[in-house]
């Protein structure tokens, strides 16, 4: 399943009423090898404590740039309006309207040129990068060991699902105490794909780390990566010297 790696930095910041711009980077490593993919450079517009729109830019180890993605929250907190386009792996997929009863979808391949849909808006649902944006609001419950179920559209397979997300236990990450969440779906889905593992500060809500199915498509399997895609506050040891810049 196609899910959008999702990788919002939710900052503890100041409610204020002007827009603010958080500027980061994110760094993806191969779940399985542990070696060093490619690299996110993040551009997030927040208002009022709420990510209301952004960009994000894909480069490869080499610093070749791979695509981008844009998204606005201005029609849903957690159904964004979103284009992602990586031109090398002749992909894209997005979210072109969010309407009263229904959400409709699009991918684009070199093999089957484009393809559009659409799925139900439902109370509750989530898509793309807007699933950190509900775990967001919901941590306080989340922390405390409660479940939260949720409907979940991808673009990927112009479809929507169950999900269920849950605390499976206690981490540190950089030396600082941290929950770690599973995010999967919430039927017999999930014995075919792969949960999502995600590192948050429970006081801040920042994410620190993501575990699971990346945006970015391995060009030796055509097949999007599994990637963990961690949040550091320093640049790792192991990050390519001429990092991209922060856009």
């Amino acid at each position: 399943m196609k899910i959008l790696a999702a990788t919002l930095l939710l900052a503890a910041f100041a409610v204020r009423a002007e827009p603010q711009t958080l500027r980061f980077y994110g760094y993806a490593y191969d779940l399985q090898s542990g070696k060093y993919l490619y690299t996110e450079v993040y551009r997030e517009n927040v208002q009022n404590g709420r990510w209301i729109s952004g960009h994000t830019s894909y480069y490869d180890a080499g610093g070749h740039r791979l695509g981008e993605k844009t998204l606005s929250f201005a029609a849903d907190p957690y159904v964004p309006l979103y284009d992602l386009s990586l031109p090398s792996a002749g992909y894209a997929e997005g979210i072109t309207e969010v309407g009263a009863g229904q959400v409709r979808l699009f991918k684009q391949t070199a093999e089957k040129g484009r393809q559009d849909g659409s799925v139900p808006r439902v109370a509750g649902m989530a898509a793309d990068s807007g699933f950190h944006s509900l775990l967001y609001d919901h941590m306080a419950e989340l922390a405390a060991g409660q479940a939260l179920k949720f409907r979940f559209a991808v673009a990927g397979q112009l479809d929507s699902y169950s999900f269920r997300a849950r605390k499976i236990g206690d981490v540190r990450f950089e030396g600082r105490p941290a929950i770690q969440l599973k995010v999967e779906p919430d039927s017999l889905l999930r014995y075919l794909v792969g949960p999502l593992l995600l590192t948050y500060d429970p006081l801040t809500k920042q994410l620190l780390e993501y575990r699971g199915i990346s945006n970015v498509i391995n060009p030796a399997t055509g097949k999007p990566y599994n990637a963990r895609i961690a949040y550091y506050s320093k640049v790792p040891d192991d990050a390519p010297k001429n990092l991209p810049p922060l856009d």
